[in-house]
């Protein structure tokens, strides 16, 4: 019960860091891909392209970049804190009891 209450956490905090990344992220990244000729490889795999929906090369060398909607992250995250889980009387009873087992939610049943 405690892995799966530390599993569920674990996923909303990512769900969570996920919209703040969308929602607040540079996309500096992405813009530079619209004044590259070719990018290379391994210039890729350092960049930060999680803001990136789509993106498209037309035949004329044209780079189309579509990006997730920030205010619609913003709306997820808002709801995430009015009606997270958090806020439901199961999910307290289960952080009380993960609590008095040393709080890190770790420790295997």
């Amino acid at each position: 019960m405690q892995k799966e209450s530390a599993r569920k956490k674990s996923q909303c905090r990512s769900v969570k860091g996920g919209l703040e990344k969308i929602a607040y992220g540079k996309v500096n990244d992405a813009v530079s891909l619209l004044f590259t000729d070719e990018a290379d490889i391994a210039s890729l795999r350092e960049m930060d392209l999680y803001s990136i929906a789509e993106i498209k090369r037309q035949k004329g060398g044209a780079v189309e970049i579509k990006f997730y909607d920030r205010m619609e992250a913003m709306k997820c995250l808002r709801e995430l804190e009015e009606k997270g889980e958090s806020g439901s009387p199961l999910y307290r009873a289960l952080e009380k009891c993960a609590d008095s087992f040393g709080g890190d939610g770790k420790h295997g049943v």
